[in-house]
């Protein structure tokens, strides 16, 4: 190749400008083939014979090139190869590339992809964790790593978040561990059967832990259909404990979680933990035989102690029960301080509402009304309360808020918050002539506080807007916000404060203990109180061991 062709190819070719640092030119393996015609190259052979000027000399000139080692150009005798071309002029061949088809690019692509997904797995498996699967966890064969599948939850895989998720907790339930600690020796609940149905998050498994330490077996449910932590069940799956609960449950997915607790061969529970009263209701309604083993049932909600009384005074409470939601120890605590702070969290994490300014409700003043009152009082709210009970109503009076009724002030407000634990406290009445953008939710234990089943007609339209978040849009373009559907907020779309639940799963452990023990005749079939004392020991417990916890820590 002559060195007037090497010149005139040059104006084609891109100058790249190479770092001294790296020896090694920069080759693009997606260098487009050039093809040239022999006709071109005619041509411009003969024009160089010719004597017709070249379009760029390749004599030494005053003009200053760019700094490079060595310029690149595809040579067209080289069947789409790269020659370089250095500053002396001379041609240099470079390393052969091999060439990047379509079907190289998708493979590569999708090998990419993959990684990308498999990361984002590994990322999404935290508390927050509602990744949608297609299949149902009842449709999957699980097993834990000792070979054991006797429990249904969403992943066993997740049962590392879990653990570490449980151990955050232990540290900030200190009254349990310390009942752990004096009484694992003793095993006061050695041949206790307990089947439970409450919230499957990790202070519960703490308590369960406790409890198997204790010398109880347990089967377990979720009693909302959102609060269970996906990894929380699968650490507990991975423990040996027959979990059936996941985020997401369908009502009838609910129910079968609670059968599967119950009715299994060879094993016949002595004892209830309940929250809600839906696992005591289905058994009355399955199998009612069981309470013949039965010794007693430990209740921690308003609206199951409420069904509870209810079959009290009806004459079919057939076992002992104790009302742990009205013991010192969970009402004067959990409800209030709880609530005060977790309601906030709710709000902030399913809306990113601003609270000053906001006229919010509050439907009813007993423990969660309080906290969650002085919570939105604190940040700014201007809140209304209503409330028929006429001494917590003077207690809202007296704490500085104006007593309504919701009917006066529907029209007006922002937020609406049930607290009361009874049914249609907001019925599709009050949601007709809510403003547009009310955000409607629930802290009540029950989702029967707000008639979510008025809503659910063809002409009103339901809107996912995220996780537990739905505009339910009225004909006319106005909307309401509902949360977790008229579930739990709390701790269907947040946590809840670690050190207030450890009273009360104390208090439960006690109140089991209690009932698992107590001499027959003690207790008839009726709902009992803790004893206050009992409740004043695990307060002292807990107290004790808090400060005990932070003084050393300064120390």
């Amino acid at each position: 190749m002559s060195v007037q062709t090497v010149a005139a190819k040059m104006a084609e070719v891109e100058l790249k400008d190479v770092a001294g640092k790296d020896p090694s030119p920069a080759i693009s393996p997606l260098t487009p083939k050039v093809e040239e015609k022999k006709s071109e190259n005619n041509s411009s052979t003969s024009a160089a014979a010719a004597g017709e000027p070249s379009p760029v000399v390749a004599s030494p000139s005053p003009v200053k090139m760019p700094q490079v080692s060595a310029m690149k150009r595809p040579d067209p005798q080289q069947n789409g190869g790269e020659a370089f071309v250095n500053c002396d002029g001379t041609v240099a061949e470079a390393p052969r590339m091999k060439k990047v088809t379509s079907t190289d690019r998708e493979r590569s692509l999708k090998s990419v992809t993959e990684l990308v997904l498999y990361l984002v797995s590994l990322c999404a498996a935290s508390y927050t964790d509602s990744s949608d699967d297609e299949t149902s966890p009842r449709d999957k064969q699980q097993k834990n790593s000792k070979g054991c599948g006797d429990f249904c939850i969403k992943n066993i895989k997740q049962t590392d978040f879990g653990r570490r998720e449980i151990e955050i907790a232990e540290q900030e339930m200190p009254a349990l561990m310390a009942l752990r600690k004096r009484a694992q020796g003793e095993k006061p609940l050695a041949g206790a059967k307990i089947v439970g149905c409450t919230h499957i998050t990790a202070q519960t498994a703490v308590l369960m832990e406790t409890l198997s330490a204790l010398g109880a077996q347990c089967r377990w449910a979720a009693c909302n259909i959102y609060s269970t932590q996906n990894e929380v069940a699968a650490a507990l799956a991975e423990g040996g404990f027959s979990v059936f609960a996941w985020k997401g449950e369908s009502e009838d997915d609910f129910w079968w979680c609670i059968d599967r607790c119950v009715n299994v061969e060879g094993w016949q529970p002595n004892m209830i933990l309940d929250d809600g009263g839906d696992l005591t209701h289905w058994i009355y309604k399955k199998y009612p035989n069981m309470f013949k083993k039965i010794k007693g049932i430990v209740e921690e909600s308003v609206t199951g102690v409420h069904r509870l009384y209810q079959l009290s005074k009806a004459g079919k409470l057939c076992v002992p029960a104790m009302n742990v939601n009205d013991s010192v120890t969970k009402q004067k605590f959990d409800n209030l301080y709880c609530c005060r702070e977790s309601i906030l969290d709710g709000l902030k994490r399913t809306t990113d509402v601003m609270f000053g300014g906001k006229q919010v409700v509050v439907c009813g003043y007993g423990e969660v009304g309080k906290g969650c009152s002085a919570a939105l009082k604190a940040m700014g709210s201007i809140v209304y309360v209503t409330e028929i009970d006429p001494i917590c109503a003077l207690q809202a009076c007296m704490d500085g808020f104006r007593l309504v009724k919701l009917n006066e002030v529907i029209r007006q407000v922002d937020i609406v918050i049930t607290c009361t634990g009874n049914k249609n406290v907001v019925v599709r009445e009050y949601m007709d002539r809510m403003k547009n953008g009310c955000i409607v939710c629930n802290m009540g234990h029950s989702n029967t506080e707000i008639d979510v089943a008025s809503l659910r007609t063809p002409e009103l339209t339901w809107e996912r807007v995220r996780s537990q978040v739905d505009h339910v849009i009225w004909p006319d373009g106005k909307r309401i916000v509902l949360l977790a559907e008229g579930r739990l907020l709390n701790l269907s779309c947040s946590t809840v404060p670690t050190f207030v639940l450890s009273i009360t799963a104390t208090t439960q452990a006690l109140a089991l203990i209690e009932l698992y023990n107590a001499p027959e005749g003690r207790y008839k079939q009726d709902v009992y109180l803790l004893p206050k004392k009992m409740g004043m020991r695990c307060f002292n417990k807990c107290i004790l061991e808090h400060h005990m916890q932070y003084t050393q820590s300064e120390v």
